[in-house]
């Protein structure tokens, strides 16, 4: 385990010379001077990762400053590194830090700040998310197109102004239809969580412009805007959003959702990177 920096939540702590800290520990374990594409796992994607390919080294979190262990179940407490025939290099983080975790917005983006500073110029980030259309099943692959960001909050510091007005790529998104011509597109509404949505609050987001629900992603993707990144988003919908219909909302059908959807999601994700 490393030496213990100081607390990401700590004002005093400049968290992107954290970030550079861990950039350089993955350097080192994994042999690698720099990554390329930076993928973040979220409920339900684990299993599909793995058929990206064979990872040449995986890291403990643990072992590196700034990052915890996984504290969601489905989710994997390691990032791997794996090479692509083409010579581009993939850092894979098998979990996140969920802002309801109470560790600081700083600590939920540290890991893209952490891929920027190891070289990565593209993040995908894939999450589990409840549906708010009735035609989209359990296992329905949705890219993101727009978010609302219902955390009240911003991993952005002073002054610092980011346009986000193309914030998910269009040209990613693009490309991720070119190898899923049916892949269809929505706005994912981020809540604080850890308890699921109401069916009032449900009815709120589609009010306001909201396709798929859920507890992560806005935060990375604004954080992945200022370091420059371009943004592919994913929602794996897992289960009807609360009100969508009459059955109970449990995390365990998030994780037997993503298992039944795991091939379809593996290959779609190992095609879309492939061509990043």
């Amino acid at each position: 385990m490393t030496d213990v920096l100081p607390d990401l939540s700590d004002p005093r702590t400049d968290p992107r010379a954290v970030a550079q800290a861990a950039a350089q520990v993955i350097a080192e374990r994994t042999g690698a001077a720099r990554h390329d594409v930076a993928l973040v796992l979220g409920s339900g994607w684990k299993q599909a990762a793995d058929l990206l390919g064979r990872a040449d080294c995986e890291i403990d979190n643990t072992d590196v400053p700034g990052f915890a262990a996984a504290a969601v179940e489905g989710h994997s407490g390691t990032m791997r590194s794996i090479p692509l025939p083409d010579g581009l290099r993939v850092l894979v983080y098998g979990t996140r830090t969920h802002f309801y975790e109470g560790r600081g917005v700083r600590a939920v983006v540290h890991a893209i700040r952490t891929a920027a500073a190891a070289g990565c110029r593209t993040v995908v980030l894939t999450n589990g998310c409840g549906g708010l259309r009735p035609e989209w099943a359990p296992g329905t692959p949705v890219l993101i197109s727009d978010h609302i960001n219902l955390t009240a909050t911003s991993p952005l510091e002073g002054a610092t102004f980011v346009d986000l007005t193309d914030l998910y790529t269009p040209r990613l998104r693009e490309l991720a239809r070119d190898v899923d011509a049916s892949l269809d597109e929505g706005v994912y509404v981020q809540f604080p969580g850890p308890h699921y949505e109401t069916p009032a609050e449900v009815r709120m987001a589609k009010i306001i412009g909201g396709d798929l629900v859920g507890m992560s992603t806005t935060l990375e993707a604004i954080a992945a805007r200022e370091a420059g990144m371009e943004v592919l988003g994913i929602s794996l919908v897992t289960n009807p959003a609360a009100g969508i219909s009459d059955a109970p909302l449990d995390h365990q059908d998030v994780i037997e959702a993503g298992q039944a959807a795991a091939e379809r999601c593996g290959r779609l994700l190992a095609a879309i990177v492939e061509r990043i």
